[in-house]
């Protein structure tokens, strides 16, 4: 991994030229020489152009960048323009976290999750709820995304139509009043669903401001489908998956982290378990939760996650439901063995948080039962070992007058029902 000084790069059209401005060039530069002459308002060439990268140290291959120590380094960007399109454009080199280059006042986005920033040509991610917050001043906004996922979008703290990205240039505002603004871009779908790369916003012929400072709250939360958002805007219990009936925005970690003002990063991936996945094929007990947690993008084995860049006060794990969903059921060894492994891991990567477990809402009767047990004796093991940080905290079993969401997940009520219990325990936990 190299590390270098930042650098605040800009680039600017000067005779056909990429030319920097200000400091050294390091490391991917979103600016070049390709395109066609953009025409602006009045005809005037170039009216918005690229916008150029802070560099905050070069990223380490597969990790969320290298940079700023814990909870900074998620702003990127620089002003000036180049010879390419006339798009004002967004590159970066984040994290997730609570940057302290906010203050510096310089131009660019704040990124939210795991984000790999390795791809000079992009930021990647592809976890629930990861997204990128930015200000500009201007009276139109657009974004260049590859990857067709889908994505909740507020322009000043309104939400906007959903977005499905195209792959090209997607349309999020137009005539919007002069002034500064606000755009908050979430990723709607799960991992599963693939990757996305953000490849920058256009801003015609308005500029990038300083990106909006992040709370002081930091939740993450690890779970399963529940977690992500599965078919929760589903009409009934009968639809099947679909990447339209999912959406990270209105789940209970989402709504419970908005009730709090804190960040949220979600670590979420459908069917998985501690121990085994949902089924019963006899290959269902390969590769569960704990396999993919330490990861960036998901996919990837190699992709490894810096847990210095983001430093939660509080993890809530929710594990254990697709654990009781086979034939034969991990023995309660396996499962607390698997879960106290978890916690020490979580402890390891965050030596100062508050790490609450629970299951639910969707197992009821003896499954239940089992799951709070094995997970109440896993936070005893810890507990004992000297771990006074972690705790279980419980979720009712869904009530069927909330209705359901596709393949009975918890329906936009439950999950408020479930956001409510999560707020009332962080704010008696943390103050909060």
């Amino acid at each position: 991994m190299r590390s270098f000084i930042r650098q605040s790069v800009y680039c600017r059209r000067v005779d056909a030229r990429c030319a920097v401005l200000s400091g050294l060039l390091f490391w991917g530069v979103a600016c070049s020489d390709s395109g066609p002459e953009p025409s602006g308002p009045g005809g005037v060439p170039g009216a918005g152009a690229m916008v150029g990268v802070v560099v905050a140290g070069a990223p380490s291959a597969g990790g969320g960048g290298s940079g700023p120590a814990a909870n900074e380094g998620g702003s990127a960007g620089a002003p000036g323009t180049s010879a390419s399109g006339g798009a004002a454009s967004v590159g970066g080199t984040a994290g997730a976290g609570n940057p302290d280059a906010e203050g510096s006042g310089e131009p660019g986005v704040r990124f939210i999750g795991r984000v790999d920033t390795s791809d000079a040509a992009g930021a990647r991610f592809a976890w629930s709820g990861t997204g990128v917050v930015a200000r500009f001043s201007g009276s139109e906004l657009a974004v260049r995304m590859n990857g067709a996922q889908q994505y909740t979008v507020l322009i000043d703290g309104e939400l906007q139509p959903k977005l499905t990205t195209t792959g090209g240039t997607d349309v999020l505002a137009s005539g919007l009043a002069a002034g500064e603004h606000e755009v908050e871009i979430y990723r709607r779908t799960e991992a599963n669903q693939g990757e996305s790369q953000f490849l920058g916003f256009e801003l015609g012929a308005g500029e990038l401001l300083a990106p909006p400072a992040a709370p002081e709250r930091r939740i993450e939360i690890i779970g399963d489908s529940i977690s992500a958002g599965y078919g929760n805007e589903g009409a009934n219990r009968s639809c099947p998956f679909s990447a339209d009936t999912e959406n990270h925005y209105l789940t209970y970690g989402a709504i419970a982290a908005r009730n709090v003002e804190a960040d949220l990063v979600t670590v979420a991936w459908s069917g998985k378990g501690v121990v085994c996945n949902y089924g019963d094929d006899p290959a269902s007990c390969m590769d569960p939760m704990p396999i993919y947690y330490g990861r960036t993008l998901p996919n990837r084995p190699d992709s490894t996650w810096d847990f210095a860049r983001y430093q939660p006060q509080a993890v809530v794990i929710n594990l254990g439901t697709n654990d009781m969903s086979t034939m034969i059921d991990p023995s309660e060894q396996e499962f607390t063995s698997a879960y106290v492994d978890l916690l020490a891991r979580v402890r390891t990567a965050y030596p100062d948080a508050l790490i609450l477990c629970t299951v639910g809402p969707l197992l009821n009767g003896a499954d239940l039962t089992t799951a709070r047990a094995n997970i109440a004796a896993a936070v005893q093991q810890r507990v004992s070992a000297g771990d006074d940080g972690v705790q279980t905290f419980e979720l009712a079993p869904t009530n069927d007058s909330d209705g359901y969401g596709c393949d009975s997940h918890p329906s936009l009520r439950t999950h408020e029902i479930m956001a409510e219990a999560l707020t009332a325990t962080l704010q008696a936990e943390l103050g909060w």
